[in-house]
């Protein structure tokens, strides 16, 4: 199957991209494609092609683009202005929603981005725990900050605890306030917290890291360990806030930690994030609870923007309804299905790795329980099958499936159809 024809107006914008653009793109997805508009569960490009969407947006839009509600809530906002730099009604609503919806969440603090929650949560929990270090765990995602960027994706592996920088420019010193742990091993976490725990201002982790759930009893062994010795824990909800449950993935889990980070769907698909908590902990950033030596200073010119609480709260609404997840879950079930039955079938080595509204293959024969299982995968094979994918019809980042509420019965039908064809080419050695 031929890949998707592109008009010269395309093609001439990604010539125009490479000009003006480091590596002719925003630092996110693959350059050769730009998005026109995206309607539901579809997008299209700017040559027309059309795509049924597991990107949406790297994981936002949870109920679909251009979601009418969302976008009348958007509409009835903007000529009331954009942004104000001070409390507006629908961020005071929008707040309240998460903090009854999500267990650990007794305030709220609003920002821009995962990066800056993640940023700002690090640093609340070293402010209330007055120790330096944090402890993360090798493959985790925590945004773009110095301390974010150790042992994401390390290109040599070092042995635990030592952090590994991700990236150029940061500061040598940092990686000594990083210690990192392997997702899914309670007894080196049990014991690394132990043996640090005077050092530790507290402890980071994507309760689901990336596509990989934490086996039985690994969340409730951190919770254990960090209450033991006083150490906050932060669960990166990020990603699945809103997209497990709507109490997130500690809901989900039934573990409840000290903070937690929220993005992606709780802005409706603009820029919002958020930090939530324990009161106690929060306080940190009220100087006349703390005083200032406690104090932990955070401001955003667009923290809890008044467009994107509108369509935050919009999208909420939407997925408080009933049926929202059970519908959600059955499309990623049986997308699921198909992966795992088309692969036994032609005979290719691959694992379905994650949950039903957030998953991928691995190209593997072994289990995959942590950060390195994933890199002993082949990673040259995933990259054929998301391009056959997207040759017939279906765009989706470099390793995930975000399903949505907008993915319906014929977009479902797509999937599975081009999923059975490209395992065909695969296993063919297209």
């Amino acid at each position: 199957m031929a890949a998707p024809l592109k008009t010269d107006e395309e093609l001439d914008l990604v010539e125009r991209a490479k000009r003006v653009l480091p590596a002719g793109g925003f630092g996110n997805f693959a350059t050769d494609i730009i998005i026109r508009e995206g309607r539901g569960g579809r997008v299209w490009d700017i040559s027309g092609n059309e795509y049924v969407d597991f990107l949406i947006g790297s994981g936002p839009m949870f109920i679909g683009h251009a979601h009418p509600d969302v976008v009348a809530a958007v509409q009835a906002q903007i000529p009331k202005g954009s942004t104000f730099f001070a409390n507006n009604a629908d961020g005071i609503v929008l707040a309240e929603k998460i903090v009854e919806a999500v267990p650990c969440a007794e305030q709220v603090r609003f920002v821009s981005s995962g990066s800056e929650a993640d940023m700002y949560a690090m640093r609340l929990a070293r402010a209330h725990r007055g120790r330096d270090k944090i402890l993360k765990f090798e493959g985790g995602y925590h945004g773009m900050s110095d301390y974010a960027l150790m042992s994401l994706a390390p290109k040599r592996l070092a042995n635990f605890p030592t952090a590994v920088p991700d990236s150029a420019g940061i500061p040598a010193h940092v990686r000594d306030e990083m210690m990192v742990a392997p997702f899914n091993d309670i007894e080196a976490a049990r014991r690394m917290i132990s043996e640090h725990a005077d050092e530790l201002g507290g402890v980071i982790v994507e309760p689901f890291q990336r596509l990989i759930p934490p086996v039985p009893g690994f969340l409730e062994a951190l919770r254990e360990e960090t209450l033991k010795h006083g150490i906050p824990l932060i669960f990166d909800e990020v990603v699945t806030g809103f997209r497990f449950a709507m109490g997130g993935a500690q809901e989900f889990y039934g573990v409840t930690p000290d903070l937690c980070t929220l993005g992606k769907i709780v802005g409706g698909g603009f820029p919002l994030a958020a930090i939530a908590g324990r009161a106690e902990i929060m306080a940190h950033f009220d100087p006349a609870i703390v005083g200032e030596e406690g104090f932990t200073y955070q401001v955003g010119t667009l923290s809890g923007n008044p467009v994107a609480a509108a369509a935050g709260l919009a999208t909420l609404e939407v997925l408080g309804r009933q049926g929202s997840y059970e519908q959600v879950y059955e499309t990623g079930r049986t997308i699921i299905t198909a992966l795992q039955e088309n692969f036994a079938r032609v005979g290719v080595a691959a694992l379905v790795v994650g949950q039903p509204t957030l998953f991928d293959v691995v190209f593997t024969k072994g289990e995959v329980r942590n950060y390195r299982d994933v890199v002993a995968g082949d990673a040259a094979m995933l990259t054929r099958f998301n391009r056959l994918l997207r040759d017939r019809g279906i765009l989706k980042p470099p390793s995930k499936f975000y399903i949505s509420l907008a993915h319906g019965p014929s977009e479902v039908a797509q999937t599975v159809d081009a999923i059975a064809s490209a395992a065909d080419a695969l296993a063919a050695g297209a």
